[in-house]
């Protein structure tokens, strides 16, 4: 059982993981805290949160489980901002996207990696933000990947694993330089695509006639182009060069393609294509809602 809940950035992911705890009653208090204070009242209003605070240190006294769910490029200032009021026996857990930068960021602010603190990342969300958008199932049958590392206290691990598990999650745990290469190829790379074919679409002169005439194909594979864009400003900058190694490799693909259809060659594409169909069904289909 949580005691007391601090999360720092109640949105979609942290305000999900709140209700999801509260409903599994697996925490007794939930405290928020946020830049904005609309934002926290909106969260309390809804029930997601207890009370809340504008002032990391305050808001994170007391607290057994703190979980920092802000955008990467924000992850720092938090830690150095809540660290002056953790309790020294209070677990630390984070939902970013690319782990190395967060454990570069906890090394920055506390000198060292503290044993107390387990890297983390659900592979739940929607293309929509915020807390009204939360819900308490969004967490069930997905996964959450920890990325302890060498320094990481087995029952701090063992504390975020079985938070997670209350959620409905199935977890599991890897290092944090295969977390960054399996998330660039398989999340930031797909989000990536859709964010530029829809600006490249939409900075086309007749845009308006584009879109108009768009049909379910483009609305399922841009969907994610709705998407919070600070945040995944912030994810393809922070994962960097596994990010640019993979656009690198879809570039060099591309093109082959691009040069498949220039030469008429109709066996090329078929077979980049029936690879494809063939790859999808084997390890995608049959997984999806």
């Amino acid at each position: 059982m949580i005691r007391r809940l601090c999360i720092f950035g109640v949105g979609l992911i942290g305000g999900s993981l709140a209700r999801a705890l509260r409903k599994a009653g697996a925490v007794e208090e939930i405290v928020g805290c946020s830049r904005r204070v609309e934002h926290l009242e909106e969260a309390q209003r809804l029930g997601v949160i207890d009370r809340f605070d504008t002032d990391p240190a305050s808001a994170v006294a007391g607290a057994d489980m703190v979980v920092v769910a802000v955008p990467l490029g924000a992850v720092r200032p938090v830690l150095e901002a809540l660290r002056p009021g953790l309790a020294e026996e209070a677990v630390i857990t984070d939902v970013g996207s690319a782990k190395g930068s967060v454990v570069a960021d906890v090394r920055a602010v506390f000198g060292t990696m503290p044993p107390n603190f387990v890297p983390g990342h659900p592979i739940a969300g929607t293309e929509q933000s915020g807390v009204a958008a939360s819900f308490p199932e969004l967490f069930e049958h997905r996964r959450v990947i920890l990325t302890p590392v060498a320094e990481t206290a087995p029952e701090a691990l063992g504390r975020v694993r079985d938070m997670w598990v209350r959620t409905g999650a199935e977890v599991v745990e890897m290092s944090v330089a295969l977390h960054d290469e399996v998330l660039a190829a398989t999340s930031h790379l797909p989000h990536l695509l859709a964010f530029g074919l829809v600006d490249s679409l939409a900075r086309l002169q007749e845009h308006r006639e584009v879109f108009r005439f768009a049909a379910g194909g483009f609305r399922d594979f841009t969907r994610i182009a709705s998407s919070d864009p600070v945040m995944w400003r912030d994810i393809c900058l922070a994962n960097r060069d596994a990010v640019l190694q993979m656009l690198d490799r879809f570039t060099a693909d591309l093109a082959e393609m691009r040069a498949a259809i220039e030469a008429g060659d109709g066996q090329a594409l078929l077979a980049c294509f029936q690879r494809a169909k063939q790859a999808r069904d084997e390890h995608v289909v049959g997984r999806e809602e």
